[in-house]
């Protein structure tokens, strides 16, 4: 538990970046495609406050780390108006791509901050001393957290990020009928929490890119 509580301050700073960065490029990516509700609501920022929600940010992932479960939660979703854009479907798709594909940005630079530090360690010891393992753990928190972010929200399943891009790919009546699933979103995603199917994707792809760190 001791442990748990040293590690909460660095993994939420982390968290609160990853998360902003991740809906501030929603808000971007929409309004490139002509919607301007994301930054009329405040929310292309790294400025954690506006992208807060309660239960996902601070309560869910704080009781997973308080008991060692999954450390895990989400951002208040960017309003998006499909109907202001250019192209509904394009604008759509990319509007929704742009979360996973920000946290793949993310992991790739806190990747590439953690092997050089990983691979400079004599250096970075002597210039930040004390402060050399904590920023190494973040780096390697940001990269995890990352993965698991992107991976996360390219699932198929509503209301997540993968969800509307595969919506927009198929045929009308595969459409309609996709929909259907949404009012069980949310229960499907803490069922694979729960039962562990989501720490089986995860867990090779994160132990392939720890083992090329």
């Amino acid at each position: 538990m001791s442990d748990n509580i040293a590690y909460i301050p660095i993994f939420f700073v982390v968290f609160l970046f990853s998360l902003s960065f991740h809906e501030a490029a929603h808000a971007w990516t929409a309004e490139r495609f002509g919607d301007s509700t994301g930054r009329y609501m405040g929310r292309i920022t790294l400025n954690p406050i506006p992208h807060i929600d309660i239960f996902g940010t601070i309560i869910f992932p704080l009781v997973g780390l308080l008991t060692g479960g999954m450390m895990f939660g989400w951002a208040k979703p960017v309003p998006v108006n499909t109907l202001q854009m250019r192209d509904r479907k394009l604008g759509d798709i990319c509007t929704s791509a742009a979360g996973p594909l920000s946290n793949a940005i993310l992991a790739i630079i806190f990747f590439t901050l953690a092997k050089l530090v990983a691979h400079n360690s004599t250096v970075v010891v002597d210039t930040l001393g004390s402060l050399a393992v904590p920023v190494y753990l973040m780096l390697r928190i940001g990269l995890s957290l990352n993965i698991v972010l992107m991976i996360f929200n390219l699932l198929p399943i509503p209301p997540l990020d993968g969800s509307h891009v595969l919506q927009n790919l198929l045929p009308d009546g595969a459409a309609e009928a996709y929909e259907r699933l949404r009012p069980y979103g949310f229960i499907l995603m803490i069922g694979l929490l729960m039962t562990g199917v989501f720490s089986k994707i995860i867990s090779p792809i994160t132990g392939f890119v720890e083992g090329l760190l």
